[in-house]
């Protein structure tokens, strides 16, 4: 383990431009429950329609009270060590960006900067009248929130299930990895598009891709590097000594 990360530290040393992917194992490590593991149903429903366009359609209220009861959860962590190593990361490589698939803000709470939120930020409410978008940090927003400029529905500021991504933040995602030399991949099996894409584009430009997982995925054998722990302990030891 010992060796492998010196060579990862060493390729992180030579890369002149750098990209992170982050999923869910990465906030698991402060207390987020994962939204397909096993702590992930909630009240015995499945997660995956609460959090669809069509369940919010059919009934706001049931999909508000779920990501009312997430957004509590969020607030009652905060970052970890994993998050605050891409924090010291970013301040060493100028040519740097953090893309997750996690929407619960913990990269900008540690401090990063540039990062980039393909599925959105729960913390952000928008309108579905006028479309305002906000930032309330509020909890527990009620059982149907409702805009403070016009009256309208609020919903949560997320992607839903059924919805595509923000196209600008794929471009910026795309442009950037078509230049990158090194990618680490975190705290995700990647195998959900279009974040399974994503490393292949460095791949394809001649890049290196690092996988820090928990454990194997479908895409560790396409790794030039796979590290498996906690990203919390791994990472810092790989930001040491740059």
């Amino acid at each position: 383990m010992r060796e492998l990360i010196e060579k990862v530290r060493e390729q992180i040393r030579q890369a002149k431009q750098i990209a992170v992917l982050t999923g869910a194992g990465i906030s698991a490590e402060s207390g987020v429950p994962t939204f397909r593991g096993a702590d992930g149903l909630w009240r015995n429903k499945d997660p995956m329609k609460l959090a669809s366009i069509q369940g919010f359609l059919e009934n706001p209220k049931e999909v508000w009270e779920f990501y009312n009861w997430r957004r509590e959860v969020i607030a009652k962590v905060t970052y970890n060590k994993g998050h605050k190593a891409l924090v010291e990361l970013e301040k060493k490589k100028e040519n740097f960006l953090l893309i997750t698939q996690n929407v619960d803000g913990l990269h900008s709470l540690a401090g990063s900067k540039k990062v980039l939120e393909i599925h959105g930020n729960i913390w952000w409410v928008k309108c579905t009248k006028c479309y305002y978008k906000y930032e309330d940090r509020t909890p527990n927003l009620g059982e149907l929130p409702t805009c403070p400029k016009c009256g309208g529905l609020l919903r949560p500021g997320v992607v839903f299930f059924g919805e595509p991504l923000d196209s600008d933040i794929l471009d910026k995602c795309c442009n950037f990895l078509k230049h990158t030399d090194l990618m680490l991949i975190i705290g995700t099996s990647s195998v959900v598009e279009p974040a399974a894409s994503l490393g292949f584009i460095v791949k394809k430009a001649g890049g290196v891709l690092v996988e820090i997982n928990l454990e194997p995925t479908p895409n560790t054998k396409f790794m030039d590097y796979a590290i498996h722990g906690k990203a919390g302990e791994i990472l810092p030891g790989l930001i040491e000594g740059l």
